[in-house]
């Protein structure tokens, strides 16, 4: 272990009581045999490459999962990598449930590792959908049209934070749910806040 550059912060997030406490430890060190820089970032262990993120560790309650922020890009000639959520772009996971798995897939997830530290040194971006290709759900569109203010908010709003408000609003699948849902964050979007904020 005294080989690694281990971070006290990761050591201390590894002390708490943790259902898959074993599969982290054990991603961790395949992680650092990589060379990565191992960091805290967002409450979790975080891999970096140069100060860019390469991986993070995730723990649910069914898995565990290493998140290749780059994952889109990776080749996955093993079909292992996973969309965390039907609207992630360039995020992918290779899921856990038990350490065997990972002793199992040890080398693969060094090859995986290598292939995203190349991206990173490639300076490869993900193409990212742009807020003007998602289809604007037409309750919304009607409350631009009544409340221009409105309108004039949420375009000022990152990409990002649109992306999120017009997922939310457009999953709802009655009229009148999306519309609930719009009046609802109508003093966020004004506020310049987003769905999370």
């Amino acid at each position: 272990m005294s080989n690694y550059d281990l971070n006290p912060k990761v050591d201390k997030y590894l002390m708490r009581e943790s259902k898959w406490k074993n599969e982290i430890e054990t991603l961790r060190m395949i992680i650092l045999e990589c060379g990565l820089t191992e960091e805290l970032k967002w409450g979790k262990p975080c891999y970096t490459f140069q100060n860019s993120n390469v991986v993070i560790l995730q723990e649910f309650k069914e898995y565990c999962a290493m998140m290749f922020f780059k994952g889109a890009l990776l080749k996955d000639p093993q079909g292992i990598l996973v969309k965390p959520g039907e609207n992630s772009h360039a995020a992918r996971q290779i899921r856990f449930t038990h350490v065997k798995q990972l002793q199992d897939l040890e080398l693969t997830i060094k090859k995986y590792i290598q292939e995203a530290v190349e991206v990173e040194k490639a300076g490869l971006q993900v193409e990212v959908k742009k807020v003007s290709e998602y289809t604007m759900p037409k309750e919304l569109l009607d409350k631009f049209e009544e409340i221009p203010k409105l309108k004039e908010a949420f375009e000022s709003l990152t990409p990002g934070r649109q992306k999120a408000y017009i997922l939310y609003f457009s999953k709802a699948k009655q009229s009148k749910t999306r519309q609930s849902r719009i009046e609802k964050y109508i003093p966020h979007i004004l506020n310049g806040k987003g769905l999370n904020d």
